[in-house]
């Protein structure tokens, strides 16, 4: 153990040296199983991250389970089954187990994938081990029932503290109004928590944790045959669940009218949140958006947003604008919090700002700037393995071109004022956005 932490040290400090890296070529292959490898070779290094990526987020829960998803991933980690000749492992013996390696393991559920993400050095013997186990933590999963009684309970206790707060009322009833009964805007509650059982879990697990259609994404200082090995372990864990085709989804739809949502709440602080369905991750636009987005509300005190509601009129201490985009499209929201008293005024000019952003787009200055921000920000998304292969597992997942690193700065250097223009009218409505103010007077 004292090796491996001397080991650890190390690359801790080799990674401080390291610092941004230019993007690297990445490799892609489809696995026997269907899966598609993506691999970054590293050398520099000797440490390897790995994520997998399955068809099992929450827009997967059942109507009754929402929340099921991320429960099982929670579960992940509390303990595997005794199988070939192997005893059972309990969470601490588990945690121990990894502890011994040096190296870890874990698992979360967003609204579109259920991610499974090692990062080990890559001696060959460690390497060997933490993947041996990750194999074994994903077959042969453990989910106790007394765990998840206790897990279940600090959740809702969780879920309790979280209904004094404003901004939860406030995301409920946005997603909402934004999703209009699409499973992204499903929401756990504590009913939904109650309904979920560890037999509920297992078989969510063996129903989509496929290997098929699985996203298998490596950076790190490993070649492309000791990549085959790794891929053919990890995905043989998962084998065994059968390969099927999963029910579509549906896609979000467009809002046809504005919703205005007031909701009272006794909050020193108003919460205000306007917006509406955006785009999905592999819109053509997408970087036309992120540049476009900078200038608006995401460019901290640069932004339009920022600018017009904080700095010369200050009804807020900060407001922002995003596009979150997923498999489906993803919100556009604006956020602020401000005084109660102000919040319909903030509220009015937020909407006025990004009317008029639509309508006429960013002057030629803001682009310039825009750009010269994004561009020389970029090796910071790229400063570390796990930062790449954060970027690598983007691309797999929602099928961008194996260049699209290489070709990322090019790209938003020739964003053009009509470019966002054109974008952001084809994207926004203004004229059909929901608006949630949540505080102003005890309910």
């Amino acid at each position: 153990m004292k090796q491996v932490t001397q080991m650890l040290g190390a690359v801790a400090l080799a990674l401080a040296a390291h610092g941004a890296q230019a993007a690297l070529p990445i490799a892609q292959w489809t696995h026997s199983s269907g899966a598609r490898v993506y691999l970054v070779s590293s050398p520099a290094i000797p440490m390897l991250d790995v994520s997998v990526d399955v068809d099992a987020g929450s827009r997967r829960d059942p109507t009754t389970q929402i929340g099921l998803a991320r429960a099982t991933a929670s579960m992940l980690d509390k303990g595997v089954q005794a199988a070939a000749g192997q005893p059972a492992l309990d969470e601490n013996a588990l945690a121990e187990a990894w502890l011994d390696i040096g190296a870890q393991f874990g698992a979360s559920a967003s609204s579109d994938r259920m991610s499974f993400s090692l990062r080990t050095l890559t001696d060959p013997a460690l390497l060997e081990r933490a993947v041996a186990l990750a194999a074994r933590q994903m077959a042969q999963p453990a989910f106790p029932a007394e765990v998840w009684a206790r897990e279940r309970e600090r959740s809702l206790a969780a879920l309790r503290e979280a209904e004094t707060r404003p901004g939860t009322h406030a995301g409920r009833a946005y997603a909402a109004a934004v999703y209009q009964g699409h499973p992204y805007g499903a929401q756990t509650t504590a009913q939904t928590l109650q309904a979920i059982g560890v037999n509920d879990m297992a078989g969510f697990y063996r129903q989509h944790v496929m290997a098929c259609g699985a996203r298998i994404s490596m950076v790190g200082a490993i070649d492309r045959a000791t990549a085959d090995r790794i891929a053919d372990r990890l995905l043989a864990a998962i084998a065994p669940n059968g390969c099927r085709s999963l029910a579509p989804v549906p896609e979000v739809v467009p809002l046809a009218a504005a919703k205005d949502e007031r909701i009272p709440f006794a909050a020193a602080q108003a919460q205000v949140l306007l917006g509406q369905p955006g785009v999905r991750r592999d819109d053509p636009d997408f970087l036309t958006l992120l540049v476009g987005n900078h200038i608006l509300g995401a460019g901290g005190f640069t932004s339009r947003l920022m600018d017009e509601v904080r700095e010369k009129r200050g009804l807020t201490y900060g407001v922002y604008s995003s596009f979150s985009p997923g498999r489906h499209a993803g919100p556009f929201t604006v956020s602020l919090t401000t005084r109660p008293d102000q919040a319909e005024a903030a509220l009015a000019l937020s909407r006025e700002v990004v009317a008029r952003f639509v309508a006429e787009g960013p002057t030629e200055a803001e682009l310039q700037a825009a750009k010269d921000a994004l561009i020389k920000g970029f090796a910071l998304r790229l400063d570390s393995n796990r930062k790449l292969l954060d970027n690598v597992a983007n691309i797999a997942w929602n099928d961008l071109p194996q260049d699209y690193l290489d070709t990322w700065t090019t790209k938003v250097a020739a964003v053009s004022v009509d470019d966002i223009r054109r974008a952001f009218q084809r994207v926004l409505a203004p004229q059909r956005m929901v608006s949630v103010i949540v505080g102003g007077m005890a309910p």
